[in-house]
This record gives structure tokens, C-alpha cells and sequence, in this order.
């Protein structure tokens, strides 16, 4: 993603990308459109962002680190997810030394665990690294130390439990599949204090940016018909 680009989509919400994706997404029969929304995470952390900044400041986009985790070998059962080939974490390595800087940690934790995957420690890491934030298909937990980092944190809850009770870090950098959107290391991650988080194919970058400038050029369209008087009815079969 050039600097280009990432001005750009700066100037857009998370909505709007999900509106751009939903054009693009082949969607096969029985299943459902899910427009790159990762749902269920919400801001727990805010970093050095705030409701109260200007709408390209509460946004951080960059592209994807993938971490997938895997329940530990205590716990019964088969596994939750589609497991990477191999785990490519060498014994007596912690997966957060290997996060690359001015990217977005994206963590995949199985379904239905009460652990954190990622705590203070693990955090402190990544911070220190220069990622741009971290999201957790999860748990976390120390929010106080959390709360000291200057990277925003994205998750679907917390626990004061860690994750050696039910986890294990599994892989770095592979697919990943979160609430049925595959994420794959490279692509472009937009979290949106506001709205929530999309992930953009890196593929469909390009088309994406095309139809947002489209798409934005519709909707002032629409809400200044609207706003004179026009009915909706009228004002989507004008725009659209």
C-alpha cells in the first residue's frame, strides 16, 4: 500500500468500505455477504486515539500480521480452526519477537475460549516493534498496562486468565479465518474507532479505491436530494 493510498482511504469510514467490498464480494449460494467486517471487536484500548480527533486521526489502517492460535494440548476435543500446514514458531520462541513494525497484529483465538491471548507482556512487544495497532478475534487482559501503550487495541472481550489455560500460538503470517472472513497476511486492515474493522483483499485494493470515490460521489448525491426535499425512493433511483 503506497502513502498514496493510504491518504485516500483516510478520507473514508469503515462503512464506506464495506459498501465497496459488498459490490466486489462473490458470494456463493447459502452463504452470506460479510463485506470484510470482522464482527463482534470493538476499541477496549485507544491508544493515543480519541473520539474527539479529527475523522482521519481516530483511523488506522496498515496492512496484516496474522497470528493464529490453537487450543493447548490439556485441552480435549478437536481443534476449533483449520490449522496452518505447520506451526512455523520454533519451540522456545515467543511469537510476538517476530512482529514486523508499521503493520496490524491480527490475532485469531478459537471460538468460545475464556483466556486472553494477549496480554501486557505480549503488547508491550508489539508496541515497541511499531506496529500500528492490534486486533483480537479474542481476549485480552492487564487493560491498566494496556492503557500505557501508544497502540490501540481491538478485541471482542477480556479475561484476567491467561492464555497458557487454553491456547497456544500456533502460526505467524498464514491465512487466518476470522467469523468467516480469511485474512491473509498483506492485507489492508482498516480500523475505524468509530464504526469498527474491515479487512480489504489486498487484491481488490485498487477496485476498492475506485469504488469509493464513486460510491462517496453518490451518497453526497443522495443526502443533498434528500435534504431539499426528495424522497428517498427518488433519490436512489437518480444516485444508484
Amino acid at each position: 500500500m503506497s502513502e498514496g493510498q493510504l491518504s485516500r482511504l483516510q478520507k473514508y469510514s469503515a462503512c464506506d468500505i464495506s459498501d465497496a467490498l459488498l459490490k466486489l464480494e462473490k458470494v456463493e449460494d447459502g452463504q452470506r455477504a460479510c463485506a470484510g467486517f470482522l464482527d463482534g471487536i470493538i476499541l477496549h484500548v485507544g491508544g493515543n486515539i480519541s473520539h474527539g480527533q479529527s475523522n482521519a486521526s481516530k483511523k488506522i489502517i496498515a496492512p496484516a500480521f496474522t497470528v493464529q492460535f490453537q487450543p493447548n494440548a490439556a485441552i480435549n476435543g478437536p481443534d476449533s480452526l483449520p490449522k496452518a500446514a505447520s506451526s512455523n514458531i520454533n519451540s522456545g520462541s515467543q511469537w510476538s519477537d517476530s512482529v514486523q513494525g508499521n503493520t496490524i497484529v491480527v490475532v485469531q483465538q478459537p471460538e468460545g475460549q475464556k483466556c486472553a491471548v494477549v496480554g501486557g507482556i505480549h503488547a508491550l512487544n508489539i508496541d515497541r516493534r511499531g506496529t500500528k495497532g492490534i486486533v483480537v478475534s479474542g481476549r485480552i487482559r492487564d487493560i491498566d498496562e494496556l492503557r500505557k501503550l501508544r497502540c490501540p487495541i481491538w478485541a471482542r472481550g477480556t479475561s484476567t486468565v491467561g492464555a497458557s489455560a487454553e491456547a497456544k500460538a500456533y502460526a505467524t503470517q498464514v491465512p487466518i479465518n476470522i467469523g468467516g472472513i480469511l485474512v491473509k497476511p498483506g492485507d489492508i486492515v482498516f480500523c475505524d474507532i468509530v464504526e469498527g474493522v474491515v479487512v480489504i483483499p489486498r487484491g481488490l485494493l485498487e477496485d476498492v479505491m475506485k469504488l469509493l470515490k464513486e460510491h462517496a460521489e453518490a451518497e453526497e448525491g443522495i443526502k443533498y436530494a434528500v435534504k431539499n426535499g426528495m424522497s428517498v425512493s427518488k433519490a436512489f433511483a437518480l444516485w444508484r
